[in-house]
This record gives C-alpha cells, structure tokens and sequence, in this order.
C-alpha cells in the first residue's frame, strides 16, 4: 500500500509568508481524557508525531491548554528543531480538571503563557501565535494590543484568534494583522460561513476545529455513508474533502492519537469529490 500523502490538499500562505500544506494535524487529543492529564499510551504518541513529516504534513495546531502543557511538551519531544514543520499554539484558556475550560486574558496572563510556550517548544519565535478565546471581562483592545506586542518584539510571527465573530475579527484588525481564524466547522456545524467568506475574500486561512464530525449524516443510509461507499473511503475522510473543496482558505488540522487513524486522515487529501457530491453534503446540511 502507497503512502498517504497530505501534498495533494495543496498549500496555503498563512500572513502571505508561511507556506503550509493545507491539510494538517491537531494536537489536542494526544493527551488524556477530556484533555486532561497525560495520554493513555504515550509511546503511539510519539509515533504519531513523527510519522507526521513522512506524510508530508508540516502544520501542527496546539495550545497551552491541552493537558495543560502537555501536548506542547510531546510535540517538542518528538519533533524538535521541528525540520520542516511549523508550530501553531493558543493561549487565553485556563483549565481546572477534565472538560473544564474558563478565559483568562490579562495582558500579564497572555505575556506569560507566550513566554512559558517558547520554553516548553524551545522556540524563539512562534510562527502563528493564537489567542484561544477573547475574554469578556477584559476589554478586547488590551488583549489584541499585548498580542501586538509579541509580535513587535519577535516572540511571534503571526496572530490568529479562535472562536470569533466577523465583528470581532474586524475590531482586531484594527491593531494586527489577522493571519488565521480558528472556529468550528464541519459537515453539521456551519454557523461561521459569514467569517468563512470574510476569510476567503481577505487572504486569512480559516482553521476548521472538529472537522470530520458529521453526526447523522455518516449513519448507514446518511448522504455521508452513501458517498463514502462510492470512494471506497470513510466518512471522515469524505468530511475532510468536502472541507478541502469548499475554500482555498480552508486548512483542516484533524487530530488523533493512533497512526493508524493519522494515516486515514491523510488519505482524505487525494479524494476527490463530485460537483454532485459536493451539493448532495450542501444540501443534506
């Protein structure tokens, strides 16, 4: 059996400079349940991630937040000096047990989780530094200001936010440049076609969490099952295509903690689905 290969998803130039392949890997369930705590088998784990250069994915997405740390601290166990491969993080929530998740984004906050991920990475500049969700008790320009501040001194080499509105997305522009948008969207969940489309006409990657959910739709007879038969594929990669093929923009990061199930993602990336198809998920959503 041939390789899976992330290339044939095609690259994208996140802030115009940092060339990615498009299909990449998310870093949060390499940890424990409800991301908490360290993996179940932490030997696969590393496997897992340095099979990742050999499929030809070179973007990983993390945050200080899963585990906490501890995703960020596999990652440079496996992968550092990361030859090739670009590292995302997030920082701004904080966790208080399993499941558990609360914003916090003071200036001195944000300062330190910056700080403390360059270390854990050993890193000096993170190539996409995201905020992992405005907090609504600090006023928003003290946030994107501080993160403008990384970036001035070198810490970071482009911004990004997760969860936002195209209003707040707007109002961050104002004092950074947008480089990524980070909110959910699948095959289900399409509430954030507006920044989708704000993100396509301004050059901003959109960065798809939980991408291959599909619910009802890959149940045996659902629109999903029907198409994956068709391919000789599984429904999740028949959501990680029609990701593929709704934007240029669109860089799908699904994430696992087996290869064998990374290595299935990836095959996602040489499906191609039919104009039909395409509009047979459209509408079944």
């Amino acid at each position: 059996m041939a390789t899976p290969s992330a290339t044939p998803s095609g690259t994208f130039a996140i802030g115009g400079d940092l060339e990615v392949t498009r299909l990449g890997f998310g870093a949060m369930r390499i940890v424990g349940e409800g991301i908490w705590g360290p993996p179940r088998d932490r030997d696969e784990v590393l496997r897992v991630l340095r099979r990742l250069p050999d499929l030809a994915v070179d973007f990983i997405d993390t945050a200080d937040s899963y585990g906490p740390e501890i995703s960020e601290d596999l990652i440079h166990e496996a992968l550092h000096p990361y030859r090739g491969v670009s590292v995302a993080t997030k920082a701004g929530l904080t966790r208080q047990g399993p499941g558990r998740w609360a914003p916090v984004g003071r200036p001195e906050y944000l300062r330190q989780c910056v700080e403390l991920s360059l270390r854990r990475l050993e890193l000096e500049t993170i190539d996409l530094f995201q905020l992992h969700r405005i907090d609504a008790k600090v006023p928003r320009e003290e946030q994107f200001a501080e993160l403008k501040a990384f970036q001035d001194e070198g810490k970071v080499r482009h911004l990004g936010l997760s969860e936002v509105t195209l209003e707040q997305i707007e109002a961050a522009q104002e004092v950074f440049t947008v480089a990524t948008v980070q909110n959910r969207f699948n095959l289900i969940d399409r509430h954030s076609e507006d920044v989708l489309d704000y993100c396509e006409q301004h050059g901003i990657g959109f960065i798809p969490w939980a991408p291959i959910a599909s619910g009802d739709l890959a149940q045996p007879g659902g629109v999903v099952a029907q198409i994956a038969a068709a391919h000789d594929a599984t429904p999740g990669q028949v959501a990680l295509a029609w990701l593929l093929q709704r934007s240029p923009v669109m860089l799908p990061i699904p994430g696992t903690s087996s290869v064998a199930h990374l290595e299935e993602n990836v095959a996602a990336a040489e499906l191609r689905l039919t104009d039909a198809e395409v509009a047979q998920l459209d509408a079944a959503a």
